[in-house]
């Protein structure tokens, strides 16, 4: 019996660092042993009993059980079911506690398991050095390099006015950013140098940490939607730390982590000035990747599945890509809701990503249509709900596989636009169909502010996870969407904007 335990500091809160190591299916983004990573079944991460199913950069495959998980103790344990490394009966057990002398945590990981043998000591240095050390340092470098919120200086105001909080007055901001010259393909955007000036009265100027990429950065880069007039700076959504705001801005400050997800485009920037009223100050439990990555697929999320369909108990729900990221949400939250979900998907790879995301069936094409794959799994009655973000290749299709009184949501166009179509045609489903516009659901703080409430608590409960699949730096911009539009990313995919000046793409 070989026994393993390693302990480190680390200079953040605990909160923090929980954060990162508390996803039961996160490691493999943060850790640099593993390459992939599922949870089977369908269970929530944090789920007792949810085995996660992972590949190690070498390959090798390895099953893991959660035993117990405790947020109040900080701690979690769990064993190796499965692998291709000869670790037997191992049970580890991962602790966190608070540093009595600063804002700083200590963390313990130790594992007890048995080796062959002639093999203790050179499993012992595998686990400890390939695996704890390099998670320490992995997660150390995420938690400690987040931006911390500065105490506010204190406002100067004169009796009857708004309050200014704006130490940068006067001063612009130099910084990097993507730039579009022209509609285009990803090979008009470049890299450029940008400023941010002072905000002004109800703007913020934030520095970003993390960027969302989403396929509404296509439309606007090709010129599909009018967002963005050339010359200028893609994306809408990003999360960050506030610089200094404008006269009237009284729900953000200086030095506060907060997130936006809203027209007008320009987020594929390092610093930026706009208006505050639709960015959102971020729970400490959301990190600024998540936010980053997440905001806008699941305020898209919630809006389908409360609004535009409010999704009843024991529906039938369709979903498009339910590997992407609006998709996965969709999954999660619709089963969470007591619906059947069944996915339609272009591989087996990504149907096992969506039943692992709470999708009971999922379809992929084949000799038999999607809408004879969707009315055989329903014995006739078809999908009360679809969700379809594909458009034009897809359309017909999820008209065929709706039930009687069905109702269609086209929130996307991935393939193209879906022409004209004969009203009449929809007669023979007594079909609804709607083409709901984000801008018109996210206009205001009001309704900001009720979606994003149960979007966090939807996070914070692990019924929704952001599963991040790709990182690019900002620079990289234009490979990002081409991953994008090629239909290689799983997940969600965001920018990082930590970049050298200069050059073109």
């Amino acid at each position: 019996m070989a026994t393993v335990r390693r302990s480190t500091i680390v200079d953040a809160p605990v909160d923090a660092v929980w954060q990162v190591v508390r996803d039961f299916n996160g490691h493999d983004r943060w850790h640099p042993a593993v390459s992939t990573s599922r949870i089977e079944r369908g269970l929530r991460s944090d789920q007792i009993g949810a085995v996660r199913d992972f590949r190690l950069s070498g390959g090798e495959k390895v099953k893991e059980k959660l035993l117990g998980l405790s947020d109040r103790d900080h701690s979690f344990r769990y064993t190796i079911t499965e692998a291709d490394v000869p670790l037997r009966n191992y049970v580890a057990e991962v602790s966190l506690k608070p540093v009595t002398d600063g804002n700083r945590t200590f963390w313990q990981w130790s594992s007890r398991f048995d080796t062959p043998p002639g093999q203790e000591r050179e499993l012992s240095d595998l686990v400890a050095q390939g695996v704890y050390e390099a998670g320490f340092q992995a997660v150390r470098e995420i938690v400690e390099n987040r931006p911390r919120p500065q105490p506010a200086p204190k406002p100067v105001s004169t009796p009857g006015s708004a309050v200014a909080t704006n130490p940068g007055a006067g001063s612009a901001l130099e910084g990097q950013a993507i730039t579009v010259d022209r509609h285009g393909g990803p090979d008009v955007m470049r890299m450029a140098s940008t400023t941010a000036p002072p905000p002004g009265p109800g703007q913020v100027r934030i520095r970003h940490s993390a960027i969302g990429v989403n396929f509404i950065d296509v439309y606007c880069r090709t010129g599909y939607f009018d967002l963005l007039q050339p010359p200028g700076v893609p994306g809408m959504e990003a999360a960050g730390v506030v610089i200094d705001v404008g006269t009237g801005v009284r729900h953000l400050s200086p030095g506060q982590r907060v997130g936006y997800a809203c027209p007008p485009v320009g987020a594929y920037a390092t610093v930026r000035t706009m208006a505050a009223d639709l960015v959102i100050p971020l729970p400490d439990a959301i990190g600024d990747d998540v936010a980053a990555a997440g905001l806008l697929k699941g305020i898209t999320a919630e809006f389908l599945l409360h609004t535009v369909h409010p999704v009843k108990r024991g529906e039938t729900v369709l979903v498009y890509a339910p590997a992407g990221g609006v998709g996965r949400i969709l999954c999660q939250w619709a089963n969470h809701l007591g619906a059947r979900v069944i996915g339609a998907t272009s591989s087996a790879g990504k149907a096992d990503i969506a039943r692992a995301c709470g999708a009971h069936d999922v379809v992929t094409p084949g000799e038999d249509s999607l809408e004879d794959q969707v009315m055989a799994l329903t014995r006739g009655h078809g999908a009360d709900v679809i969700y379809d973000a594909v458009g034009r290749d897809s359309f017909a299709h999820s008209v065929a596989a709706l039930a009687i009184g069905g109702h269609l949501v086209s929130y996307g166009q991935a393939s193209g636009d879906i022409g004209k179509w004969d009203i009449g045609s929809l007669a023979s489903k007594s079909a609804t169909i709607s083409r709901p516009n984000y801008g018109h659901y996210t206009d205001t703080r009001e309704k900001l502010d009720r979606i994003t409430t149960r979007l966090f608590d939807m996070i914070n409960r692990r019924i929704v996870t952001v599963d991040i699949g790709q990182r690019f730096a900002l620079r990289d911009a234009a490979d990002a969407h081409r991953a994008l539009e090629g239909r290689r990313t799983t997940g969600s995919t965001i920018l990082v904007p930590d970049t050298p000046s200069g050059g073109s793409l």
